[in-house]
C-alpha cells in the first residue's frame, strides 16, 4: 500500500480529517504526538499502526503544505 493509499478522507469520520486507513486516527493527531517528543516506535506500540502508517502521514502533511505554498 502506498502512502496515499494509507490516508483516507470520509465527511462520516472524524468530520472529514485525514487518518490512518481503517482507523480514526488522524494525521493531525499523530503530528502532535511527534511534536511532544513521541518516536515513531512509541506511536506505532501505543496505537497499533506501522511505521508505513506514521510515514504516510508526515508524506500527507508535507504534501498538504507543499500544495498549500504553490
Amino acid at each position: 500500500m502506498t502512502a496515499e493509499e494509507r490516508i483516507v478522507r470520509d465527511p462520516n469520520i472524524l468530520g472529514g480529517k485525514p487518518v490512518i486507513k481503517g482507523t480514526r486516527i488522524s494525521v493531525e493527531f499523530i503530528l502532535k504526538l511527534l511534536e511532544n517528543g513521541w518516536s515513531i516506535d512509541e506511536i506505532c506500540e501505543e496505537y497499533g499502526l506501522t511505521r508505513e502508517d506514521v510515514i504516510a502521514a508526515i508524506k500527507y502533511a508535507r504534501k498538504t503544505i507543499e500544495t498549500t505554498n504553490r
